[in-house]
């Protein structure tokens, strides 16, 4: 079994991510979640933390904080990184190499030789515009495993591809990948 880093974005998917830590558990795998600061904002981390039984992160900033070097800890630890749900802005921000929280530290401080796994999920006008095309295809470029979204309703009332697949999907593509 692996030792696998979910991050999360703030997304309105971000509910099947909780779905999607607690079967990683079920199935034997150790998962740490990693939420940006907008995930933060739809669910506490004290969730995550009670379907995998491990901590959840948000910051590396902080008394709660063990040190400065949790993404390089975090990095070492892993064996893979999985990001669902992925916003356009965490897209962007991997597609640049930004480090400006610790989902996107820990991204840059993985090994090479790790898969990363990124599975986004937006509105479809927005999975079709061109930068978010275009940063796809530099992930793609650089490594990044990238599964497409589901076509079906939306949140937003809009039907299109852009749903995040189903955590059984994702843990059935990820184990073909791997």
């Amino acid at each position: 079994m692996s030792n696998i880093l979910l991050a999360v974005s703030g997304s309105v998917a971000i509910y099947k991510a909780c779905d999607l830590a607690s079967k990683l558990t079920q199935a034997g795998h150790k998962a740490r979640v990693l939420m940006t600061e907008h995930a933060t904002d739809l669910i506490h981390p004290q969730l995550f933390e009670a379907v995998t039984g491990e901590p959840a992160f948000s910051s590396e900033w902080g008394h709660q904080r063990k040190a400065a070097m949790d993404h390089i800890d975090l990095a070492k630890w892993g064996d893979l990184l999985l990001v669902a749900p992925c916003s356009a802005d965490l897209i962007a921000r991997f597609a640049q190499g930004l480090a400006d929280d610790l989902v996107t530290t820990v991204a840059l401080a993985l090994p090479a030789d790790k898969p990363r796994f990124l599975c986004p999920a937006m509105n479809p006008v927005m999975l079709e515009a061109p930068a978010v095309k275009r940063n796809l295809a530099l992930l793609a470029k650089d490594g990044w495993r990238i599964k497409p979204p589901d076509i079906g309703n939306m949140a937003c009332g809009d039907h299109g591809q852009g749903r995040l697949p189903e955590p059984t999907a994702i843990m059935e593509w990820i184990a073909s990948a791997t």
